[in-house]
């Protein structure tokens, strides 16, 4: 590969801004102290000759130099949101893809595996479970593989890389078998550390199942979001399942040894249970929103009801006191207009004209009533 290609591509990554993708707070301050001893990113870096750690160089340099003096051995580095040039270096040095060097510096990959010549380059996204927030917090590894290195790049704060490395440190017979056996136990923790993740999303989906329920109006909001975080976390455990399928072919058609081989069904059988999991979440969470939707819109006809009942109150109060009104409104319109003592009202001088307007306010009102009681207003 073009050394100078590989250079002039790292310097405009270098130059990029690089998204925060929640490096905890301990992270950062071990991140800081790495600096303060000229590591920037450099977390651990390891020389192994048949399963065991023959060398601890301090930086990528000696890392190198290290590599080269012992004949067989495999390097094993790990480092944290690494700058361009550290990258770079480790490209010269490994003939690592550009795309995938690229990948490695600016995240935000989905799950992948890509072979490029001797190299693989494997992309994961872990996960924990959050107790205080109650939610999913996702982080990225970028993994390359080599006939004698494997490289780790982590953006985030898991999986807890330190303990793969004491465990495999602690197991001569599975570090013995190089790379490939670094491989499986990265991905063995990255799987491992979803089955709390599984349990977290059971127990919040428990508990929205008595807020539905329970008539919390905020569950509708708690619905949605857990819904987001079920989908994201589906995204990265399904691409595991390809990326385990393709490993297993590689390692069958490249002879690797069957105990790892084994181990690495072992992941596929664990992987194949949380997507099943996840999936059924996304089943069970998809029901209880039709489910609420269902008591929302109860609730909401119960409501309608009453509006309506109290309306078809209200009305029957009114149809009773505007025909009361109407009945009473004859008389008083009759009295009214006798009321006005003009010269010229040729009933005020007439004999019969006050029975006569006395029975004519009579007759009003009852013909009122009789046509007010028929229609049931009163």
């Amino acid at each position: 590969m073009n050394a100078r290609r590989i250079s002039t591509r790292l310097y405009k990554l270098a130059s990029r801004p690089r998204p925060d993708i929640g490096v905890p707070a301990a992270a950062s301050a071990g991140t800081r102290d790495l600096a303060a001893a000229g590591r920037p990113s450099l977390v651990d870096s390891g020389i192994y000759l048949d399963g065991r750690r023959v060398s601890s160089p301090m930086t990528l340099q000696e890392t190198f130099q290290e590599l080269g003096r012992f004949e067989g051995s495999m390097a094993w580095i790990g480092l944290v949101r690494p700058e361009a040039s550290e990258l770079q270096s480790l490209a010269a040095e490994f003939d690592l893809h550009e795309l995938a060097v690229e990948d490695a510096v600016v995240a935000h990959q989905r799950s992948k595996l890509e072979r490029y010549g001797d190299t693989l380059f494997v992309v994961l996204r872990a996960a924990r479970y959050l107790d205080s927030r109650e939610e999913i917090e996702f982080s990225e590894l970028h993994v390359f593989v080599g006939p004698n290195f494997i490289i780790t790049v982590r953006h985030g704060g898991s999986p807890d890389l330190v303990q793969v490395r004491r465990r495999l440190e602690h197991d001569a017979t599975l570090l013995r078998l190089g790379p490939e056996a670094v491989l499986y136990a990265i991905l063995d923790a990255v799987v491992d550390d979803y089955a709390p993740v599984v349990s977290g999303l059971e127990n919040d989906i428990d508990e929205i199942e008595t807020e539905v329920f329970g008539g919390d109006p905020a569950v509708s909001r708690r619905i949605y979001e857990l819904s987001r975080e079920v989908i994201e976390f589906q995204r990265s455990t399904h691409p595991l399942t390809r990326i385990l399928e393709a490993l297993a072919g590689g390692f069958t058609k490249y002879g690797i040894a069957d105990d790892l081989q084994q181990y690495l069904r072992d992941v596929a059988d664990h992987t194949a249970q949380v997507n099943e999991r996840i999936d059924g979440f996304r089943f069970m969470l998809r029901d209880i929103l039709t489910v609420n939707a269902t008591l929302v819109a109860q609730s909401q006809n119960e409501e309608m009801k009453h509006l309506a009942e109290s309306s078809n109150a209200q009305n029957e109060e009114v149809k009773k006191i505007s025909a009361w009104a109407a009945i009473l409104f004859a008389p008083t319109l009759v009295g009214t207009v006798y009321g006005m003592n003009f010269e010229n009202m040729p009933e005020l001088h007439w004999e019969y004209g006050y029975p006569l307007s006395v029975a004519s306010m009579i007759a009003v009102s009852t013909i009122l009533y009789r046509i007010f009681r028929k229609r049931s207003w009163i």
